[in-house]
Formats: structure tokens, sequence, C-alpha cells
């Protein structure tokens, strides 16, 4: 898809790097992802439901691209600010978020455990507003019981498996919703030309392929 634009008044609010992780597994039924309600009295998303994820945080620094296939470290350095996180940072965050928001980790991730899959920055006007990156990983790679939350933090309510049609009939954030289609298509064989990225960075949002 070719890049698209419209113009409107130049942006000022912080934006924060941020990773997400889509978890998927194989069902009886098709395929299913896991996601979770935001609380209602959260500053961002309130009462949504969502990926586990969030904010790179200073201990997440890293160089190693740990999960990473050399493909989506090179989409994941392209159209990034000098300051931005590294490659390895932005995975670690992933699975630091999924253990935090979910008790679920991958204890030794290799290569391919960590798909980049999609990107968007937050709009101007939200409370928050983040570069967020998207990492589709198979349940398969999950330490222990995958239906098992009770480590999890409390970040996140209603944590539960659900198939990709059902899901959408949940109460989701836009951004969600284009994920949500995004990961339907990759699952069902579909060839990625290109991460998504809807890049709200400057005065002109864009439509980009990474």
């Amino acid at each position: 898809m070719a890049e698209r634009s419209l113009r409107r008044s130049p942006v000022s609010e912080a934006i924060r790097p941020a990773a997400t992780v889509v978890l998927w597994r194989e069902a009886a039924g098709g395929h299913e992802v896991l996601m979770g309600m935001r609380g209602a009295a959260a500053a961002f998303m309130p009462s949504k439901y969502v990926f586990p994820g969030g904010a790179v945080d200073p201990e997440d620094q890293s160089a190693l691209p740990i999960g990473l296939q050399a493909g989506c470290v090179a989409r994941l350095e392209r159209h990034c600010p000098p300051e931005a996180p590294s490659p390895g940072t932005l995975a670690q965050a992933a699975l630091r978020e999924l253990t935090e928001e979910t008790g679920l980790r991958i204890d030794t991730p290799v290569a391919g455990d960590l798909r980049f899959v999609f990107r968007a920055i937050t709009p101007p006007g939200r409370s928050r507003r983040f570069d967020a990156r998207f990492f589709l990983a198979p349940a398969t790679r999950i330490s222990g019981d995958a239906d098992t939350f009770a480590e999890a933090s409390t970040e996140l309510s209603h944590l539960h498996w659900i198939g990709l049609r059902e899901a959408r009939a949940l109460d989701l954030p836009f951004i969600t919703e284009v994920v949500l289609a995004e990961i339907t298509a990759l699952l069902s064989g579909t060839a990625q030309t290109g991460v998504p990225f809807f890049d709200n960075s400057g005065a002109v949002p864009t439509f980009r392929r990474l």
C-alpha cells in the first residue's frame, strides 16, 4: 500500500516507546489470542480489552536482539528517532510486560519467538502517547501452563484466551481492532508485505510499511 498522509496541526506531546505481545495458540475452533481488560480508572484506554504490553523501562536495556530474527531487527530500526530503544530493548520490554501482566513467561527465547508484526504511534490529543511495537508469539514457547494466571499483576483483569472472531466483538481500542485484523490474516497464511506502521509522530499522519 502506498504511503498516505493528511495534514494537521503540529504535535508537541511526549511519545514513549512501548512493546506489546500478541500471544496466540491453536484451538479446536481455530486460533485464539490472549487478552485482558484495563481498569476503569486507568488513565489510558480505560475498560478496553487489550494485549499485554506497556512502556519500555530503563531495566529493559539490552543490546542483544533476544527472540528476534534478523529481518525483524532490521524493520524495528527503520523510521526511528536517534534516541529510540534498540530492537533488543524492545524485545526485552515485550517479554517483561508479558510476564508482569499475565504471569506467563518465555524463559529461554530463541530467534523467531517474537515476530515484529505491527507498529503504531498514538495520535495527538490522547492522555498518553506511545510508539508501540506489536510482537506475535506462539503459546507453545510459554514455560508452564498457559491457562494459569496466578502470578499476573492486577493491571489487566479478565485475562482469557479468545477466538479471533469473538475477540472483535469485545470493547477494543481502534488500533487493537486493526492489529487483530492483521493477525487474523497472518495466522491464516497470508504473506505480510512489510510491517504496517501508523506513524503519528509529526504534523502529517502517515501510513507506512516497514
